[in-house]
């Protein structure tokens, strides 16, 4: 089974909590990678399942582990998507093409997908 697509990278760089929703299940080596670029003591308060965590400041000291890993593409979120387009751009700079944000973060993924992850 392939995953779903990503969108084309000249098009758009966000991707929408139900896109994202849409993989999450996939085995991890079909789906994009799904980076949360929150602080640590955001991680503390919810979580999405199945995700790496890399902190927006580590970004630059990891390029190179997110490039071996993007080959399906790259998903990352923050809370209210903010950051995490600023990483993804970042990415994006930095050769890795299929690097997407996930629009409005965690917040949108509690409202739109999952009411059980806690918003704040």
């Amino acid at each position: 089974r392939v995953s779903a697509a990503l969108p084309d990278p000249s098009e758009t760089i966000e991707v929408s909590p139900a896109d994202v929703a849409g993989w999450i299940n996939d085995p991890k080596d079909i789906r994009p990678m799904l980076i949360d670029c929150r602080e640590a003591d955001e991680l503390a308060l919810c979580r999405i399942e199945g995700h790496d965590w890399i902190p927006l400041g580590n970004f630059p000291a990891s390029v190179e582990s997110i490039a071996a890993s993007a080959a399906n593409g790259v998903v990352v979120y923050c809370h209210h998507g903010m950051r995490s387009l600023r990483a993804a751009s970042f990415l994006r700079a930095q050769g890795i093409g299929n690097a997407f944000s996930m629009r409005g973060g965690i917040d949108r993924w509690s409202q739109e997908i999952n009411p059980d992850v806690p918003r704040y």
